[in-house]
C-alpha cells in the first residue's frame, strides 16, 4: 500500500480547505477545522505524516479492503 501525497491545505480564517495535486479536495469549518489543525500540528514533526490527515478528511484513504473487493464475485468482470 502506497502513502497518500499530494496533498496541500490552506487555512483561512475558520476555514481550511484541502487540496490534492492542486485542486480543491474538501473545505473544512468550524470543530471538523480544529480537529484537523490539530492533528496536522501534532504530526508537523513526522512530514510525509501529515498527508494522512488529508487523505482521511478527502476519503482518499486506502482502508486495506481494495484487494478483497476486487476479488468480490459482483466485481470480477470490472
Amino acid at each position: 500500500m502506497s502513502r497518500p501525497s499530494g496533498f496541500a491545505f490552506s487555512s483561512r480564517g475558520g476555514d481550511v480547505v484541502i487540496t490534492h495535486h492542486g485542486r480543491r479536495a474538501t473545505i473544512l469549518r468550524g470543530a471538523a477545522a480544529a480537529r484537523f489543525l490539530e492533528d496536522v500540528e501534532r504530526d508537523d514533526a513526522q512530514l510525509p505524516m501529515a498527508q494522512l490527515p488529508m487523505a482521511r478528511v478527502t476519503g482518499q484513504y486506502p482502508r486495506g479492503n481494495e484487494r478483497t473487493a476486487k476479488d468480490h464475485p459482483r466485481n470480477r468482470g470490472r
